[in-house]
């Protein structure tokens, strides 16, 4: 029995002969033009669309671009110039958004276990450091003494609450990230004592939720927990950043984000905000919304055979590329991404496919047990969802084998 797979996402099509266009390019040009399959395909006017939206849906807000998402750099100076800020998880970030054109101050670097050398970096350049403990605190004091600069400080909180419905939860109970809540006060007076630059609080609840409801309940909270902490600390932050969670939807049945019905509410408690956040700047991080759904992975397939009455299609690329479509990747029951054969773009399904990796591996599964329109060897199969966590967050060293390519269009 066939399995289902995520709807594609909005914005692509097929031209007059039935190749998938990406951006207004022809799938198989694009891998032409590239050298070699696998390949990464990224289109810009998909993640315009995205951050118009945003933008229209929080007027009052910054927008951030959270890089583990996806770093190809030109992607990432392509959105530095078009977001507020760029969040950043380790000194290799750092330099990329460097690279990118993005200006230091508008850096924040999150994640746990900096080690001395990354705080000596990060304070040198004049990023905001989002401390995770009041350790981390102390050793950016004597890193800030170590390079001569002033640091940018800010207090990454665990809250006591999370997103709900979240595909991955960053708040609520005994965490890696953070500082609790109820000792972010003192840490606070701390760094202010120090005479360090007091830069705010970062609040990250959790991630890929797709309701409205939860995220308007989780921002709410946000509001309400920063207010507390600023009277408790008695220092108003100059930025909250309210973390992210917009999810995509990409398995079957899985509804998109109202990202509108999220930032009407959101815009109503910022005008009632506590008057200890009168001034306070607020931004929403995100990653995957933003890019995910730009990005299609294409790889070739090699071999077309058969095994026990079912039709496997082995391509050129796999998990060590697309890790997290090959269910891999935080899944727990894996489930099918949306997958098309590029040169039969929205043609009818004739059969019955599993389309696999070139690793020697069982768990190298790109989908599984699939209706599509008939393909040989030679053809390309198109992997959506692929702009977020594919590249960036997949074992590419894994076996030795060929690299991907990447490439932007519609820019």
């Amino acid at each position: 029995m066939s399995k289902p797979m995520g709807t594609i996402p909005a914005g692509f099509a097929a031209d007059k002969d039935g190749t998938l266009l990406i951006g207004g390019c022809r799938a198989d040009e694009l891998a032409g033009d590239a050298g070699d399959t696998p390949v990464f395909v990224y289109d810009v006017s998909l993640v315009d669309r995205q951050i118009a939206r945003f933008r229209a849906a929080f007027p009052s807000v910054e927008l951030h671009y959270a890089i583990k998402a996806n770093s190809y750099i030109p992607l990432l100076s392509y959105v530095a110039k078009k977001v507020d800020g760029l969040d950043i998880a380790s000194v290799g970030e750092l330099r990329l958004a460097l690279e990118a054109g993005a200006a230091a101050a508008e850096i924040s670097f999150a994640g746990p276990g900096k080690r001395d050398s990354e705080l000596d970096e990060a304070i040198a350049a004049g990023v905001t450091i989002n401390l995770e403990s009041e350790g981390e605190a102390e050793r950016a004091f004597a890193a800030a003494e170590r390079v001569g600069e002033r640091a940018r400080l800010a207090v990454r909180v665990n809250p006591d609450f999370e997103i709900k419905g979240s595909g991955m939860r960053m708040g609520g109970g005994a965490k890696p990230f953070g500082v609790d809540a109820s000792r972010v006060p003192a840490l606070v007076r701390r760094i202010i004592e120090a005479s360090a630059d007091w830069r705010g609080f970062h609040i990250f609840a959790g991630s890929q939720a797709l309701g409205a409801s939860a995220l308007i309940e989780a921002q709410r909270a946000t509001l309400a927990l920063a207010a507390t902490l600023a009277e408790q600390a008695d220092a108003a932050p100059p930025l909250v950043n309210l973390g992210g969670g917009f999810g995509i939807p990409y398995f079957h049945g899985e509804p998109s984000l109202d990202v509108e019905a999220v930032g009407a509410p959101l815009s109503e408690a910022l005008a009632g905000r506590h008057r200890v956040l009168a001034d306070t700047c607020f931004a929403i991080e995100l990653g995957r919304w933003l890019v995910g759904e730009a990005g299609v992975y294409l790889t070739r397939i090699v071999d077309r055979k058969q095994s026990h009455g079912k039709t496997f299609l082995v391509t050129d690329g796999g998990m060590h590329h697309q890790l997290a479509a090959s269910g891999n990747f935080g899944q727990v029951v894996r489930r099918n991404y949306p997958v098309a054969i590029a040169s039969r773009f929205g043609a009818e399904p004739e059969e019955e496919v599993n389309i696999v990796g070139c690793l020697c591996t069982p768990l190298d599964r790109l989908a599984d047990d699939v209706m599509t329109p008939r393909a040989e060897v030679g053809d390309l199969v198109a992997v959506f969802l692929a702009g977020a966590y594919g590249l960036s967050a997949s074992p590419q060293a894994f076996l030795a084998q060929h690299g991907a390519r990447e490439v932007m269009v519609g820019d």
